[in-house]
């Protein structure tokens, strides 16, 4: 066998050589899903948020707290109506539909596993918040089922632990 093959028969079973292209066209499709997802979910669970802090999602506060232009809310906000997932009631903001409440439950359940596991590793609150809202819709069920199941096993005082036994000794 010569050199090159050997080299390359040797790289096949690194974690850093490429997938077969099905393989790796499958995390691609996988992202641009999640990407397209991301903004709905945002805006749905924004707007859950809203109704049960104040009873009221108005377009003026998704714009503010979103950081949007008002016209970006609104064409939103008809997809969404589209979609099935809110009802715009005139002079009341915007409600969600039994489809829209369903989806902003699944999507805090999977922040709350995010958050909590960045936690668990020793993010900051401020930054576990930050980085959990952007991670959440990348995650698969799997991952999450992996989270959680680390979670449950004691990570946060493995890396309580860990963090302690690194510390310099005075």
């Amino acid at each position: 066998m010569s050199t090159a093959t050997k080299q390359h028969v040797s790289r096949k079973n690194t974690p850093d050589t490429l997938p077969d292209a099905e393989t790796h066209s499958e995390g691609f499709r996988a992202n641009r899903a999640a990407r397209q997802n991301a903004l709905v979910e945002d805006y749905v669970e924004l707007i859950a948020d809203l109704l049960d802090e104040d009873q009221e999602a108005r377009q003026v506060d998704l714009a503010e707290r979103l950081g949007v232009a008002q016209p970006t809310v609104a064409k939103m906000l008809s997809r969404l109506a589209e979609e099935g997932l809110v009802a715009r009631k005139p002079y009341r903001g915007v409600f969600l539909t039994l489809a829209g409440r369903e989806m902003a439950e699944t999507v805090r359940a999977r922040h709350r596993i995010v958050e909590a596991f960045l936690l668990a590793l020793g993010v900051s609150p401020e930054y576990a918040r930050i980085d959990a809202e952007g991670l959440e819709h990348y995650v698969s069920a799997e991952t999450l089922d992996a989270f959680q199941v680390a979670m449950n096993a004691g990570l946060d005082q493995f890396m309580l632990a860990a963090r302690n036994s690194s510390a310099p000794k005075p």
